[in-house]
């Protein structure tokens, strides 16, 4: 069950912000195996000047259309997987027409017991809802 935060600048229309989040979903569904209603994304806009993206010594510069994603998920998936989703992500995002480049992904592992679904329980640890297979 991932949660998936995705930061932009603003200037996408609402279509494209969607077809965005949508591109980051299927690829998690594809590479994570995960139930289709695990669409857990919060698409925040941000005025010029508040996303910072510089070339971290790769040889490359971001342009504004640059997209931060962070991918909160459970630990236990391979370095394999992840590399596999971080490359499904930038073929979707590029699908779309956003340059590799511009494709920022970070990955924040926890535990089934850091996830509260409602009503204030932790619905792995209760049994409520079944700890996703990896």
């Amino acid at each position: 069950m991932p949660l998936v935060r995705i930061d932009v600048n603003e200037g996408r229309s609402p279509e494209e912000l969607q077809q965005l989040s949508r591109g980051i979903h299927d690829a998690i569904l594809a590479e994570y195996r995960i139930p289709e209603r695990d669409y857990f994304h919060i698409v925040t806009e941000h005025p010029a000047g508040q996303i910072f993206a510089q070339d971290a010594g790769l040889g490359f510069e971001r342009t504004p259309e640059v997209v931060m994603i962070q991918i909160f998920t459970q630990g236990g998936r391979s370095q394999d997987a992840k590399q596999s989703l971080f490359a499904a992500v930038a073929e979707k995002l590029g699908e779309l027409g956003i340059a590799g480049e511009n494709v920022f992904i970070g990955c924040v592992e926890n535990t089934a017991g850091d996830w509260s679904f409602g009503f204030g329980r932790a619905q792995y640890v209760t049994g409520e809802l079944a700890v996703p297979k990896k």
